[in-house]
């Protein structure tokens, strides 16, 4: 009996096996293309008190 309760195990064993799911990871056959149409625009406004307005106008040789 110890026989045959040896013998189911070991083909159960065997059995569930060969029943293991299989995970494969593998690089794409192509490149990877990523577009990036981008249009980036800005506008910087400075707020300036009246009288660094007046020396800027005055004095243009600042910057």
């Amino acid at each position: 009996m110890k026989r045959l309760a040896a013998g189911v195990t070991a083909l159960m064993a065997i059995g569930l096996t060969g029943c293991t799911p299989r995970i494969e990871v593998s690089a794409p056959k192509e490149p990877i293309t990523i577009n990036m149409n981008v249009k980036i625009e800005h506008e910087i406004h400075v707020k300036v008190d009246k009288d660094v307005e007046t020396l800027l106008k005055n004095r243009s040789d600042l910057f």
